[in-house]
């Protein structure tokens, strides 16, 4: 059994308005999952500073980052942490236009003798980019449709019935949806991970605790799958 884990850290800033990267920390060691994707992380040159790495570090786990946005001396974007082995990955960019940039992240993770396809990500604010960016997300997933995958990320989709969760839901089966969004007194489901093939999902739920109400903004959500 193998734990997925979606995880919007709000740059580390909770939802007491302090930023706290010890607290992101204390809520990701608690997860106790195999790989998790972050969105909203930022990641400095300065290695004494980074919380990015110094997370990687604590947890034991492997660090692909897919910034978005670049400052004088922070990145902003995606990561995935993974105790699995990376065997590849690379950056997708699913910025459209002149909105905010978007980004995923593309990996293929040792589990035992096979592969695993994962791609972690944070979507649009405006439908049409959804739109446009499940459909980049998904001629992906096509080049290799026998390979299991997981995606995950920050959907940012408030409608259950939105064209881009059909379309996704169309293409991994429909899975339980729970509401991440505010942490505090949840009521949208932005947060998600599809599983395909479908019968390997176990459970899906958020991870709901004194902690995570308020080190971001968001709940963290979590998967146990067994490939």
């Amino acid at each position: 059994m193998l734990r997925f884990a979606s995880y919007n850290v709000h740059r580390c800033v909770g939802v007491d308005g302090r930023h706290a990267p010890a607290r992101i920390l204390a809520v990701l060691k608690a997860l106790g999952a195999d790989a998790i994707a972050l969105q909203e992380v930022e990641a400095t040159r300065d290695e004494s500073l980074d919380c990015l790495r110094h997370w990687s570090r604590e947890l034991q786990m492997q660090v692909v980052y897919g910034p978005t946005m670049a400052y004088e001396n922070t990145q902003y974007g995606n990561a995935l942490l993974t105790r699995l082995p990376v065997a590849q990955s690379r950056r997708l960019d699913l910025t459209l236009h002149r909105r905010e940039p978007r980004g995923a992240i593309i990996a293929r993770l040792e589990h035992g003798d096979q592969l695993l396809g994962v791609i972690a990500t944070h979507l649009g604010l405006r439908p049409y980019e959804r739109r446009h960016q499940v459909q980049q997300i998904l001629a992906q997933l096509d080049d290799e449709p026998a390979l299991p995958r997981v995606l995950m990320g920050d959907i940012n989709e408030w409608l259950l019935w939105g064209r881009p969760l059909r379309h996704l839901h169309r293409y991994f089966s429909a899975v339980p949806h729970r509401r991440s969004f505010p942490s505090r007194w949840p009521l949208f489901a932005l947060d998600r991970i599809w599983v395909k093939p479908r019968m390997s999902l176990r459970r899906i739920d958020t991870h709901r605790t004194p902690l995570t109400r308020i080190a971001s903004d968001h709940l963290p959500l979590v998967a146990d799958i067994d490939f």
